[in-house]
């Protein structure tokens, strides 16, 4: 994360439980930044995906120039059956369709024929697949573009679609509750970013 001048580091423990330890680590380390170096970037976003339009906005409204470098996922699935057949899409540099298209989410995250188990690796991951007894199910997923960073010069805008087949296999749009966490860099200024949703929106469903 560059600093030309100074950086501020702040945590807040939003919970209604109270933390009684607390580490951290602080690393750095002084040297010339270039006048060109993008700064590192990161929004959350959430939102309920409708049967209308089945898609979920990762990023959008971003100017560049920058590069892509990492998605993070927390998908609750609210219908049983297959739910990962979506397609994730970049809109680079003012795309009416987009330049990279995956042909399904798991497909993006490497976890091929529908993930059959959990699996964590430094550059992508699965880690997370709940289905207790009577609970919906719950998916966890990462991808971090540092080998392969996604680089736009304008603007970029990144969607994910929840598609997938009912218990009797049909093909449907769903309806799920997803959460995402986009990183990217990109020179200054920034565009302004969405609105962060007040505390009792961002609780888990």
């Amino acid at each position: 994360m560059p600093f030309k001048k100074r950086a501020r580091i702040t945590i807040e423990n939003q919970s209604l439980e109270t933390i009684k330890g607390f580490f951290y680590q602080v690393t750095f380390t002084k040297c010339e930044i270039p006048e060109n170096a993008g700064y590192f970037h990161a929004q959350w976003r959430r939102s309920m995906t409708r049967r209308e339009r089945p898609e979920h906005v990762i990023l959008d409204k971003v100017s560049g120039p920058g590069k892509y470098v990492g998605t993070v996922l927390a998908w609750t699935q609210l219908s049983n059956g297959w739910w990962g057949e979506g397609e994730v899409k970049f809109y680079i540099d003012d795309d009416e369709n987009p330049s990279i298209c995956y042909t399904g989410t798991e497909d993006y995250f490497e976890g091929a024929w529908c993930f059959g188990e959990t699996y964590s690796t430094s550059f992508l991951g699965y880690p997370l697949w709940r289905k207790e007894p009577g609970e919906i199910p719950k998916h966890v997923m990462y991808r971090w573009h540092i080998l392969d960073p996604i680089r736009f010069k304008k603007n970029m805008k990144v969607t994910v679609q929840a598609l997938g087949w009912w218990p009797d296999g049909t093909f449907q749009p769903l309806t799920d509750d997803i959460v995402s966490v986009a990183y990217w860099y990109q020179r200054e200024p920034h565009s302004p970013f969405p609105e962060l949703p007040p505390l009792e929106e961002r609780w888990p469903r």
